[in-house]
């Protein structure tokens, strides 16, 4: 079963649209999803959790129809964290834990409480005090504390110290350590994403321009360094995107099966790619 199903789903705003968005995330494996401010990856997490309905198209999130009445009983099994945490700003993280323990059927309070030691999190201060970093911090905590089989993040580590963010993309991996644990998680922290993912999916105004095993992904480009003379010798679909460096040469993201072989070629990381890519698309 896969854990994230997008089939053909269309959703149009004024001035923008989701445009035909297919995505799989297979189970048992970390997606993360990218793209720039004002790509759509916030619409398309609202879109799973059938906070919005799409014009046309279907999703489904561990194996139910999101717009289906059993979808109420499977959302027990999905860990949510926003990009903002919103909980009621008088309450303590103590008291958050009991709102939780009779909102989840699942609810672990031990987890939850080891959690709180695990972060740090003062047990007696009001929400409203909290930092952004406490606040996501404290939001985690509660999506991993109801036994969640899928977790959806929506910028989680935004806000983290790397300390603190190192820990979280650990706890991340743990949980996908049992097979039918998956993980849908958008950043705008390329390396992290780079470290924890298994697939890396790119949206574009919209579009999903691809959707990669980060493994191949890192396999199929290079980053080119040298004269515009030289980048203007390769095949031009071998050119993803170009941009300037110093004293007059160029860098450029390359597809290594489109170049003569021999040529020296850096290894591209994640956002090289994703930043190549948009140039590309704005020439």
């Amino acid at each position: 079963m896969n854990a994230i199903e997008l089939t053909h789903i269309h959703k149009r705003f004024s001035g923008f649209a989701i445009q035909d968005l297919n995505l799989t995330v297979p189970s048992g494996t970390i997606c993360g999803l990218v793209g720039e401010n004002g790509a759509g990856k916030s619409t398309t997490i609202r879109l799973l959790m059938n906070v919005l309905r799409p014009d046309s198209g279907t999703a489904r999130v561990l194996g139910v129809d999101v717009t289906s009445p059993e979808f109420q009983a499977a959302k027990e099994e999905v860990g949510v964290v926003l990009d903002e945490a919103y909980y009621p700003e008088t309450l303590t993280a103590l008291q958050v834990g009991k709102v939780m323990a009779g909102t989840y059927r699942r609810w672990e309070q031990k987890r939850y409480d080891d959690f709180l030691r695990r972060f740090d999190l003062p047990e007696k201060k009001p929400f409203k005090d909290f930092s952004r970093g406490m606040k996501m911090k404290l939001a985690i905590a509660v999506a991993l504390s109801h036994q969640p089989k899928l977790l959806i993040l929506d910028e989680a580590t935004s806000g983290l110290d790397p300390i603190v963010r190192d820990e979280v993309l650990e706890i991340f991996n743990e949980f996908t350590r049992e097979e039918d644990h998956s993980i849908l998680i958008s950043s705008h922290i390329l390396s992290d994403l780079e470290k924890l993912c298994d697939y890396i999916a790119f949206l574009h105004q919209g579009r999903l321009l691809f959707c990669e095993e980060k493994d191949r992904l890192l396999e199929m480009y290079g980053v080119f360094s040298g004269t515009a003379e030289q980048l203007d010798s390769l095949r031009e679909e071998a050119v993803v995107g170009r941009e300037a460096s110093g004293y007059g040469g160029v860098r450029a993201l390359v597809r290594r099966e489109e170049v003569p072989a021999g040529l020296e070629l850096e290894r591209a990381a994640v956002e090289d790619i994703i930043l190549f890519m948009v140039k590309g698309a704005k020439k």
